[in-house]
């Protein structure tokens, strides 16, 4: 059965579930997203992009909760719904916290799914996916293994969970060093990702007309997490596509410059459609997935999508 033949189911949203977070200054906030009916349903941890919040990227959300996913979205100290400037003292360390505020929910998924009516008992502790929109995309990356090199260049702390065994990266920002603008060098010094150790299995989206302010670099920079990283990895690269990926961070977000309801199609199909086989070994819709003229999809390393499947795209 192809995934656009699967019937979507409905979904429950509630906000906020508050974590108590001490050490990290203010709370932590938390949307839950899930199906009403079914049990074992997988997690998506998603982190949001700069400034972003957890109200945010519904046409994703919505589609993997129909799906049948649980998705957790924590607003991050970054969200400007929260204020945290630069003159704060937790801003140079903003990135890390963001990673920590992904392995607290999944510290917490029980406490979670018991603040959502009839969640309770129904979540699969084993099957977890971290999955981010562009600096979102660098902190789940972190949880799959990616490091931040320290200011000599050698691999910083490693924040990987073992708990997460499958990614989806959108737009992620690439390797930092010469590759940024002096801006960004600036500003950003944290944005100097190794993906070398990132070793759990991920789809990498990535838009071939997403230049970056934040990098000399072209759309390119996008695709580091997939060819900077060991095997299984699989890439989407998404035809016209900018750095909002068509529209994912919301219905009517003024920031989205490449408004495409095809462009955010194809990434809830090929999304949804790589977890699923990710978790379920055997299941064909990853391989089903057929970009056609919006896209190209390839992947390698053992143990990823069927060789077949590779480079596919319309001809």
């Amino acid at each position: 059965m192809s995934i656009a033949e699967r019937h979507p189911s409905p979904i429950v949203s509630v906000r906020p579930v508050v974590l108590p977070a001490p050490t990290r200054g203010t709370d932590l906030q938390v949307r839950v997203t899930a199906p009403v009916h079914g049990t074992g349903l997988p997690v998506i941890v998603f982190a949001h992009g700069f400034g972003g919040n957890m109200d945010m990227y519904a046409p994703l959300v919505e589609h993997w909760a129909a799906h049948g996913f649980a998705v957790f979205q924590p607003t991050h100290l970054d969200s400007r719904t929260l204020a945290v400037g630069p003159d704060d003292p937790r801003h140079p360390e903003i990135w890390r916290i963001r990673a920590a505020d992904l392995t607290q929910v999944l510290d917490s998924m029980e406490m979670i799914a018991a603040a959502v009516p009839g969640l309770a008992g129904r979540i699969d502790h084993h099957r977890i996916a971290a999955a981010g929109h562009s600096w979102g995309g660098q902190t789940a990356s972190l949880l799959l293994g990616a490091r931040v090199l320290d200011s000599d260049g050698s691999p910083g702390e490693d924040l990987s969970d073992p708990r997460v065994t499958a990614g989806v990266l959108l737009a992620t920002t690439g390797t930092g060093g010469t590759d940024l603008t002096p801006f960004a060098a600036e500003h950003f010094p944290f944005m100097s990702p190794s993906f070398t150790e990132m070793t759990t299995p991920a789809l990498v989206v990535a838009g071939d007309q997403d230049t970056s302010p934040l990098s000399v670099r072209g759309p390119d920079w996008f695709t580091d997490p997939y060819f900077l990283s060991p095997g299984p990895k699989s890439l989407l690269t998404v035809f016209g596509g900018e750095h909002s990926l068509g529209g994912i961070p919301g219905y009517g977000v003024t920031e989205t410059t490449d408004e495409s309801p095809e462009r955010v199609a194809l990434i809830q199909r090929a999304t949804t459609a790589y977890l699923r086989s990710v978790f379920n070994p055997g299941d064909p819709t990853w391989s089903q997935v057929d970009p056609g003229p919006l896209g190209r999809i390839e992947s390698r390393g053992e143990g990823g999508p069927s060789p077949e499947s590779a480079g596919r795209s319309a001809q």
